[in-house]
């Protein structure tokens, strides 16, 4: 099997965590490259990643589930890090601007290409936003595609995860205001290690759909 293939297959959604292991700084550390280069439309990376690892952050994040989603509540103090995944809902042109500057200063661009990039590229996001300037449609997709990168990276770093949609976005804009700077987190992602014994979700086959029924070959 190839280890692409093999890192897959044993990821799953934890759905008890050991709270007495932690995840190992120098994981950390390698997660934290892998989200920083995930793709996005027009390198736009329109996203903020709240990494909570100390008992009072994690402490602040349980609190938010105080009206509903309780079900994922107990992953906020078991899990060993949350981090919650934030999307921009009024990516300016300004904003892509530092991208832009990123792209040459990293000798990605030809410094003679910057207007054409700014410009052009920007279309993709003018295409997406409303006369309000709410594009949140779109830059909540390309956090999606860092999502996904995270997914693959933690299974191959040998970290289990509980990818939650189920969070109150009102209460964590209101515990987290001062960290998310207008940004919208309407997912999270816990990590960690899962309860031996006590995570029934642990060591079960994969469910999906076969090949052929989402696969056309042309």
């Amino acid at each position: 099997m190839h280890s692409i293939v093999k890192d897959l297959e044993s990821r799953y959604t934890v759905k008890q965590y050991d709270s007495g292991k932690k995840i190992p700084q120098e994981r950390i550390d390698i997660l934290k490259q892998a989200m920083r280069l995930s793709a996005s439309s027009i390198n736009s990376q329109p996203w903020k990643f709240i990494l909570l690892e100390s008992d009072e952050a994690k402490q602040r994040f349980h609190q938010t589930f105080a009206i509903k989603y309780q079900f994922n509540q107990h992953h906020a103090i078991e899990a060993s890090h949350v981090l919650l995944l934030a999307y921009n809902p009024k990516f300016t042109k300004e904003q892509y601007a530092r991208c832009v500057d990123v792209e040459v200063q990293s000798g990605h661009l030809p410094p003679e290409m910057y207007d054409n990039m700014l410009n052009g590229g920007f279309t993709f996001a003018e295409l997406n936003t409303d006369e309000d300037g709410f594009n949140g449609h779109w830059t909540k997709a390309q956090l999606y595609l860092a999502l996904g990168n995270t997914l693959h990276t933690l299974a191959r770093l040998e970290i289990e995860s509980t990818p939650m949609e189920g969070v109150d976005a009102d209460l964590v804009a209101e515990e987290f205001k001062e960290e998310l700077e207008g940004y919208v987190c309407e997912v999270a992602l816990a990590m960690g290690y899962h309860k031996v014994g006590e995570d029934y979700n642990h060591g079960l086959p994969k469910a999906r759909l076969p090949l052929d029924e989402i696969f056309v070959t042309l």
